[in-house]
């Protein structure tokens, strides 16, 4: 699987914010991202869910404050997975998944 570093290019792009953007759209998914975050000399797990238009982490605090990044430190997606929302214990919501950052960004890849 191929990590994708934050680069200048991904922070011009505010990836982030731009599927919070999509997902205020298409308010039956939930989008799941997967990586980590770099500290020091090793990785940390990131999971972060967007729903509705607003990102929360299971893994690690975020910024809720719209001036700001989702996530200050520097991080890695290394995947997104699409699920059907709401979740239902019996059921499988699982739509797809990708490790291409930009997959996403396209709202035609979240039907």
């Amino acid at each position: 699987m191929e990590e994708t570093l934050t680069s200048p290019k991904m922070i011009k792009i505010n990836l982030i914010n731009n599927l919070e953007k999509i997902s205020s759209e298409i308010p039956n998914r939930i989008l799941k991202l997967e990586g980590f975050i770099l500290k020091d000399n090793y990785k940390e797990k990131l999971e972060i869910l967007i729903f509705k238009g607003f990102s929360s982490s299971t893994t690690h605090p975020i910024e809720i404050d719209l001036e700001k990044k989702v996530i200050e430190l520097p991080y890695i997606i290394s995947n997104f997975k699409l699920y059907k929302a709401p979740f239902k214990e019996n059921k499988n919501n699982f739509i797809r998944e990708n490790q291409d950052i930009f997959f996403f960004l396209n709202q035609k890849n979240w039907i």
